[in-house]
């Protein structure tokens, strides 16, 4: 099975407390740590923002997060910009090999209304440094996009300045790595699992992927075992050893065609809904049904696992996310020193407010102290914990942002 799409460099610039960042040699399994307000959320919303343009358009994608006046930093008045850099497998002359490809995104405004004020992708052509090739160059509607074969460019236009060409040539065969960039972002996962929704009762009926919210959690689980009945055994036996005495997870449908949740502890005889079923088994079956995806996103992101979860389940969460990143780059945000605590230093990313008020990042990795303690036996958890990532004291700039 080839590997899909990896992330090597995330660039951001005037996006909320992100005013100028640069990441280069993302891992497959991140995870960002840092104080309330250090700007983990905000990057996190990067990959959900640049996936929901993707899938819902740039209008929508800002107007959901208060428009670009709202999204752009404090104090700024350039465009908002986002760039990924990523390793992927293209084919040339009937041989396929990984080449890094960019894609980059600047929005602007114009009477209240975003508008794309430069849309870029380039490749290199070989695998050494050279000048890349631009298959795609936009701006606010109009540009050019190159044939993969000939190399020879053609003018196109758009009917509005907020349309990606992204999303309107992805659709054409005969531009297959435009067709792979857009299927590759609009298949990220960017979980917002609400327990909540996830007791809710749905119309039956199987559905293969999980849901941000997860309110389709008894689909996914009716799906998995019409078609994949051994990842969902095996599903079930990793709650079971996560969450002691449960029983059995099953479902049925109800009279009216809608699908119920059923858990049963070992106990007892009778099954309960799963309304009154623990925020944390449902929280952990909805985590543990998204990384052992048969069919897995390429791009997973998850926020505070810790949150309904108990501490000892953390690290074992963990180790399950580090076993997804083999098949889907994972980016995880924490607070909790027992997720950090089953980390590698190279996995950890810590961010921090500047006194100018942007976010700054850190690797506990580049630092000599950390290298030496975990080789004497320490554990990440407990050096984040100790103040051993060299972080500063949060600061007093008071955050309008979140995250």
């Amino acid at each position: 099975m080839a590997k899909p799409p990896r992330i090597t460099r995330l660039k951001v610039e005037n996006y909320r407390t992100l005013r100028s960042l640069e990441i280069d040699n993302l891992s497959p399994f991140t995870v960002l740590v840092g104080p309330n307000g250090s700007g983990k959320s905000t990057f996190f919303d990067v990959f959900a923002f640049l996936s929901d343009c993707f899938t819902d358009g740039v209008r929508r994608a800002c107007d959901n997060r208060g428009g670009i006046a709202e999204m752009r930093s404090r104090g700024t008045d350039g465009p908002v910009t986002v760039e990924i850099t990523y390793e992927s497998l293209v084919r040339l002359n009937d041989r396929s090999s990984r080449r890094k490809l960019t894609y980059h995104l600047s929005l602007g405004e114009d009477s209240g209304r975003p508008v794309v004020e430069r849309e870029l992708l380039r490749w290199n052509s070989s695998p050494g440094p050279g000048r890349p090739t631009h298959v795609i160059d936009f701006e606010r509607g109009a540009g050019k996009i190159a044939d993969q074969e000939s190399g020879i460019k053609e003018e196109r236009g758009l009917s509005q300045p907020d349309l990606l060409a992204v999303s309107a040539l992805g659709q054409f065969r005969n531009h297959p790595r435009v067709m792979a960039l857009k299927d590759f972002v609009s298949g990220w996962y960017m979980s917002y699992l609400n327990v909540e929704d996830e007791r809710r009762t749905p119309v039956a009926g199987p559905q293969e992927r999980l849901s941000k919210t997860g309110d389709n959690l008894t689909n996914v689980l009716q799906y998995l075992q019409e078609n994949h009945p051994e990842r969902l055994e095996h599903i079930i036996g990793q709650l079971k050893e996560a969450v002691p005495g449960l029983g059995e997870v099953t479902y049925k449908s109800s009279p009216d065609g809608r699908l119920v949740l059923l858990v049963r502890d070992q106990e007892f005889e009778r099954p309960v809904l799963a309304r009154y079923v623990s925020d944390g088994t449902l929280k952990m079956l909805s985590y543990l049904v998204v990384l052992a995806d048969p069919d897995p996103s390429p791009f997973i992101g998850i926020e505070e696992p810790e949150n309904f979860l108990y501490p000892s389940l953390l690290p074992g969460l963990a180790a399950r996310c580090r076993g997804a990143a083999q098949k889907s780059q994972v980016l995880v945000t924490t607070h909790s020193t027992e997720f950090v605590g089953a980390c590698q230093p190279e996995e950890v990313l810590a961010l921090y407010r500047g006194q100018d008020g942007y976010t700054r990042v850190t690797r506990p990795s580049e630092s000599e102290t950390v290298q030496s303690m975990m080789e004497s036996g320490a554990q990440m958890g407990w050096l984040w914990e100790s103040g051993f990532f060299d972080l500063p004291e949060p600061t007093t700039v008071a955050s309008e942002y979140g995250g």
